[in-house]
């Protein structure tokens, strides 16, 4: 059977090279980076030149600014705990969007329970916090702004040079997670006025288990962990090198190749949604028709439950998802889709074909082969199908 993978939103298939690049430190180059011996030194001499090719990426005035995490979503809760706890003498006020990975959300949650007070602002129909809204939120309590860069459901881009404007004029802290932007569109740090910025390299074809929070100089944040004086001392624990290593030469793939090979991720993209739309009937996108990640199509098939699709998908090697990977398993409706006032019933039947650097022609034909029959064969069997 034909394997088609088109859930990179979820986790991607690492590059040849960030492999061929992590394998000797396992059994070569082991050393502790913190030792002061040769093996020592080696590893740490690779963890600086990662770290370099990180703050690269995202154009940091200085690779110090980058802390090495085991991913997004210890960068979003050392964001977001690490600020609270910082400036909680100042204020006790966050100010977040609805539409949030489920890292924030629910580090925004736990922080409630603190006694910190949160506000969730809502969406348009495509997905966007509007930043008029956003200005009118803030209070003199006001510490901390966390709006995503992208949407990992819908792919919709956030305007984010506008929020970090409103965020610098009322001296706020901003903080946005980039895990599912960064590498896939251009991004500078310093044009988006935030101060945090989260990132993982699994989402650009690097290994699991590793990410960075980009905190810039002078912020005030609180250590996440403790223990030793690793990461300049906001991150105690040994790094993981052969990961780093690995996220390293991530960040150089994706600084020289990235834009024009997620160009070509956006043709199939485009192509499998024109073939989509012209050949099932009663399809709509969710999510912005241009400010959107060119990896992300999430679309919904009126009428129908979108785990059927994925389980009809998956027995013909076709691996697809209805959102967010961290609520796989849930029956209830996107949380992201019902803040952009899509109906229950169009929300329950929304996929989400993301793509990769990867991914050809060949597997955008194949699932144009099987999808519309799985459609048709679903809807027949549909209790509330209508056709228009």
């Amino acid at each position: 059977m034909r394997k088609v993978y088109l859930d990179a939103n979820a986790t991607t298939r690492a590059h040849p090279e960030v492999i061929e690049a992590m394998l000797p430190f396992y059994d070569k180059m082991y050393g502790n980076a913190s030792s002061v011996h040769a093996f020592g030194r080696e590893a740490r001499k690779h963890l600086e030149e990662s770290r370099e090719k990180v703050a690269a990426l995202i154009g940091a005035g200085s690779p110090e600014e980058i802390v090495f995490t085991s991913g997004g979503t210890e960068s979003d809760n050392f964001a977001i705990k690490g600020t609270a706890a910082a400036l909680k003498d100042k204020g006790n006020h966050i100010i977040t969007s609805e539409v949030e990975h489920h890292a924030v959300l629910n580090t925004c949650k736990y922080l409630e329970g603190k006694g910190f007070r949160v506000t969730y602002l809502g969406v348009d129909r495509y997905g966007i916090v509007d930043t008029d809204e956003l200005r009118r939120s803030i209070t003199d309590e006001t510490i901390l702004i966390t709006i995503m860069a992208a949407n990992n459901e819908t792919g919709t881009i956030m305007p984010l040079e506008e929020i970090g404007s409103v965020a610098a004029e009322k001296g706020v802290v901003f903080h946005t997670d980039a895990v599912q932007l960064i590498g896939k569109v251009p991004f500078d740090v310093k044009r988006s006025g935030a101060q945090l910025v989260s990132m993982s390299a699994h989402k650009i074809n690097g290994p699991k288990g590793v990410g960075a929070l980009y905190i810039r100089n002078g912020t005030e944040i609180d250590p996440c962990q403790h223990g030793g004086h690793h990461e300049n001392g906001k991150r105690a624990g040994t790094e993981d090198i052969p990961a780093i290593v690995g996220f390293g030469k991530t960040c150089e793939i994706a600084l020289k190749h990235g834009l024009e090979h997620y160009a070509g991720v956006k043709r199939l993209r485009d192509m499998l949604h024109d073939r989509i739309s012209s050949g099932i009937k009663q399809v709509r996108l969710n999510g912005h028709p241009e400010k959107r990640l060119p990896s992300t199509l999430n679309v919904s098939f009126d009428y129908l439950e979108g785990e059927a699709i994925i389980l009809s998908l998956d027995l013909e090697g076709i691996a697809v998802s209805t959102g967010s990977a961290c609520t796989s398993g849930s029956l209830e409706p996107s949380h992201v889709l019902k803040s952009m006032g899509l109906e229950q019933v169009f929300a329950q039947g929304a996929v989400r074909f993301s793509l990769d650097i990867f991914n050809t022609r060949d597997d955008m034909d194949y699932v144009m082969e099987k999808l519309p029959p799985i459609i048709d064969r679903l809807r027949k069997i549909s209790p509330i199908y209508r056709e228009d």
